[in-house]
């Protein structure tokens, strides 16, 4: 995973994240179609940027780490390709929140 993202480093408060799979089965076993399993809202951050500059010049930190689960808007992220694989750039203040053990 680290591969692909050498090369790659989002700018400014920009976060990369993978979506993660959908639920194909639910819990009792029944088997789901593509149109009832509706949108993936949770996400594994996989790159930050160093953070917003603010007025006064000092950057402000991204407030997630990378390999931190976090919830996504339902709508809004803009989707980069990479090595064949789907990823979506949102700005540190679009992310919801995220998940904590």
């Amino acid at each position: 995973m680290a591969k692909a993202f050498r090369k790659f480093l989002p700018m400014f408060d920009r976060v990369l994240v993978e979506r993660l799979a959908a639920e194909t089965v639910t819990k009792g076993g029944i088997m789901l179609p593509e149109k009832s399993q509706g949108k993936v809202l949770q996400a594994t951050v996989v790159a930050v940027g160093p953070g917003a500059v603010n007025k006064n010049g000092e950057v402000t930190p991204i407030s997630v780490k990378v390999g931190e689960k976090v919830l996504l808007p339902e709508y809004g992220g803009t989707k980069v390709v990479l090595e064949d694989k789907d990823y979506f750039l949102f700005r540190d203040a679009d992310i919801l929140g995220k998940y904590v053990d």
